[in-house]
């Protein structure tokens, strides 16, 4: 993603190894933290729910049996995360990716999403949703090309100002 009112250029990363995803463990805590104020400042603002979940994922996501998950290469350094909020009935919402600036579009938040999917499996939900933004241009790709399909929006009970694109996995559908 290109933010044209940025001048300057995210510092190049070098990832050691492989990149593989892995669970919580409150060492990335800051991290979970700091990718996603950097993408909100960047693109929206820091909305109170944010800052909750944000600020203290253990409750908001964890304990009702979310997952948090990380891309981490062999120096156990996180290059971006996801995080799966589990709500009544079965209900799984994709929520909380963000990638290290100067890795987007390298493949990082491809192997989140698969991650994310199969966390969503072994938690048993019903269906898997997000919510999103029509600004978002390549996230909306990657998430299409990996299955989800617009909905109306908002959805009922949305907590997102930012939110105008609502999205279902249907796995069917998956280019």
């Amino acid at each position: 993603m290109n933010d044209s009112s940025s001048s300057a250029s995210p510092a190049p990363i070098e990832i050691v190894g492989e990149v593989r995803i892995v669970g919580f463990h409150p060492r990335w805590r800051e991290d979970f933290a700091r990718l996603n104020i950097e993408w909100l400042e960047r693109w929206f603002k820091v909305e109170p729910v944010d800052r909750e979940v944000l600020g203290d994922p253990q409750t908001h996501l964890l304990d009702g049996g979310g997952r948090v998950l990380f891309a981490v290469d062999d120096s156990d350094r996180v290059l971006g995360t996801v995080a799966l909020l589990r709500h009544d009935d079965g209900l799984v919402e994709l929520t909380k990716m963000a990638v290290e600036p100067a890795l987007r579009g390298g493949g990082i938040g491809r192997k989140l999403m698969h991650g994310a999917i199969e966390a969503f499996a072994q938690m048993g939900g019903r269906e898997l949703f997000l919510e999103s933004s029509k600004k978002l241009g390549p996230a909306l790709k990657l998430y299409e090309s990996m299955g989800f399909r617009h909905h109306p929006a908002p959805r009922p009970g949305s907590h997102y100002q930012r939110a105008d694109v609502y999205m279902i996995w249907e796995p069917d559908s998956a280019a």
